[in-house]
């Protein structure tokens, strides 16, 4: 009988302890709950980056970048400030980057006139295999120094060099005895990039013969009636075979010249 009471006020061992198997059976369930809700990150993968790497400029975009905007850095540099009225005025002090010193103000001497204005002789005209009349560029510097005398006249870039992947343009001004005469832009292709010295003195040629419509030198050669005559009276179409590729066309001659290389001409 003493035993009785004494179990009764004892728990059991079921209530006494909880059941550590469900607790453990919690406890993992909790965990893998936490490792589906949550996984663990792991390090990028880079195996397709190194499969799809970017794509990298070509070559001839390394050597040739496009200086549109950047140039060659050879903007002119101005020259001394302008002077004040109680300065002494002088002629270097003109900046003809951004001047129009002297435009219009008087014509020239009659016998630099007469010498501008003389027709263009025929014999000196050369024509390109495309038809185009042309006089080549020293002619026209003999011209100048003809009327104004050789240091008489300049030819002043007014821009910085502007060099694409595939041609060269700049801004002269052409200056006559401390005057301007014209203003133009030059332009001249070129083919690599060891080429773009000759094509910036190319430039400066085209430019040169640009301006030099404003003092009417060879203005016959922009005279459609005058060219048609002369296409008539001295030149030629030649049916040619290209010596290299063997493309075959039809190209322009003077009559008193000959297919030369690379053209072939053909019967």
């Amino acid at each position: 009988m003493t035993t009785r009471p004494h179990q009764a006020t004892q728990p059991s061992a079921a209530r006494a302890r909880p059941n550590t198997s469900t607790f453990n059976n919690n406890s993992n369930n909790n965990s893998n709950n936490n490792n589906i809700t949550k996984p663990t990150s792991s390090p990028p993968n880079t195996t397709t980056t190194q499969q799809t790497p970017q794509p990298q400029p070509n070559q001839s975009q390394k050597i040739t970048p496009n200086l549109t905007t950047s140039g060659l850095h050879d903007q002119p540099q101005s020259p001394l400030p302008t002077p004040t009225d109680t300065s002494p005025k002088s002629e270097d002090r003109i900046d003809w980057t951004r001047s129009f010193h002297g435009l219009s103000a008087e014509p020239f001497p009659k016998e630099a006139a007469d010498i501008l204005l003389a027709p263009t002789d025929p014999e000196e005209v050369e024509i390109k295999p495309d038809g185009i009349l042309y006089l080549p560029e020293i002619k026209y510097r003999r011209i100048l120094n003809r009327a104004f005398g050789p240091g008489g006249w300049g030819l002043v870039p007014r821009s910085e060099s502007i060099v694409t992947p595939k041609m060269v343009t700049r801004e002269y001004a052409l200056v006559c005895h401390g005057r301007l005469v014209s203003v133009a832009r030059g332009e001249q292709d070129y083919f690599s990039p060891d080429g773009i010295p000759t094509a910036t003195e190319g430039c400066r040629s085209n430019a040169l013969v640009r301006c030099c419509k404003d003092l009417g030198i060879a203005s016959e050669l922009w005279d459609p009636r005058w060219i048609r005559k002369y296409k008539a009276q001295y030149t030629r179409e030649a049916f040619v075979e290209h010596v290299v590729n063997k493309r075959k066309s039809k190209i322009w001659v003077r009559k008193d010249d000959e297919v030369s290389y690379p053209w072939k001409e053909t019967k």
